[in-house]
């Protein structure tokens, strides 16, 4: 629970913290700009409020590894949801909108977090989930989509160290196997879902792994 706040609050902060220039400026997410990833930021701070609004009766049926699906390909823009969400990032016309959606019911969506027990039951996407384990499932979102928003912002501030630590857990699990811990857990993140490639070096540290990433999280 912690570590989600903490992951959440940084994200909106760094949003909040952007010039409007900045907005035009593409993102580590293929084919979106920051401007675009803050729209879909906003999609997953309405998710969160709506799943925690939504109790569940039955026993869980995924936890925070087991919500993953893995793709054998990127997203390719063509989502009826991406698509939409490239349109109503450019609906919005002015960043300062689009921050200040963000920041409002992104800021309710970490409060109801906050409020909500760890152990209720909670559902979405037709599945059930223990709260603890969906907030889990956010810390890794957002922990990955701070380093898209940051792909081309040298100046803007990286995610938390415990985010990351706890990211890397969680896609570690995914994966079914360790990353070589000579990897720092920024790089592990980025090059085992496919926002960077491996270089040489690196590539000869995997060894057989580097087959079998990246991997494409939905």
């Amino acid at each position: 629970m912690d570590d989600f706040s903490r992951s959440w609050t940084a994200l909106l902060a760094a949003v909040a913290g952007l010039d409007d220039a900045d907005f035009a400026r593409p993102s580590g997410c293929t084919g979106w700009l920051v401007r675009d990833l803050v729209c879909h930021l906003v999609i997953d701070a309405q998710d969160i409020l709506i799943t925690l609004a939504t109790p569940a009766t039955t026993e869980p049926t995924r936890d925070a590894v087991t919500y993953w699906e893995v793709a054998d390909a990127p997203p390719t823009g063509e989502d009826p949801l991406d698509a939409l969400t490239v349109r109503l990032a450019a609906a919005y016309g002015e960043p300062w909108l689009l921050k200040f959606h963000l920041d409002d019911v992104g800021s309710a969506a970490g409060r109801a977090a906050a409020l909500a027990a760890p152990g209720l039951r909670v559902g979405t996407r037709d599945e059930v989930f223990a709260v603890a384990d969906y907030l889990s499932v956010y810390v890794l979102e957002s922990t990955l989509h701070h380093l898209d928003l940051i792909a081309h912002l040298a100046e803007a501030p990286a995610p938390p160290t415990e985010g990351l630590a706890r990211s890397r857990e969680l896609l570690e699990a995914i994966a079914g196997t360790a990353i070589p811990p000579s990897f720092s857990d920024r790089d592990a993140l980025l090059i085992v879902t496919g926002r960077r490639a491996p270089t040489e070096s690196e590539k000869a540290e995997l060894g057989e792994l580097a087959l079998r990433f990246p991997l494409f999280l939905g």
